[in-house]
């Protein structure tokens, strides 16, 4: 999807599931929760199911998890 494809597409509300994800409202798109950037549906592959949430990549994910929980940065290597 062209990134201009957003300006005339809807942004899709989602219910994010353990494994899968249901649409509760079409679109085409959700946006990360950590950078604002519009997700594809079809390029979706990370989310929070706790947080109800989507994220870009892993290391949105990652930015995400480190943000609520300071201490893991701090663990150390096993």
């Amino acid at each position: 999807m062209n990134h201009l494809d957003f300006l005339s597409s809807r942004e899709a509300e989602i219910q994010y599931l353990d494994a899968d994800f249901r649409i509760k409202r079409n679109g085409s798109f959700v946006r990360c929760a950590v950078t604002g950037e519009p997700i594809p549906l079809e390029e979706l592959k990370y989310w929070s199911v706790d947080r109800q949430e989507a994220y870009r990549d892993c290391h949105a994910s990652l930015q995400r998890e480190l943000e609520l929980d300071p201490a893991l940065r701090k663990r150390k290597k096993t």
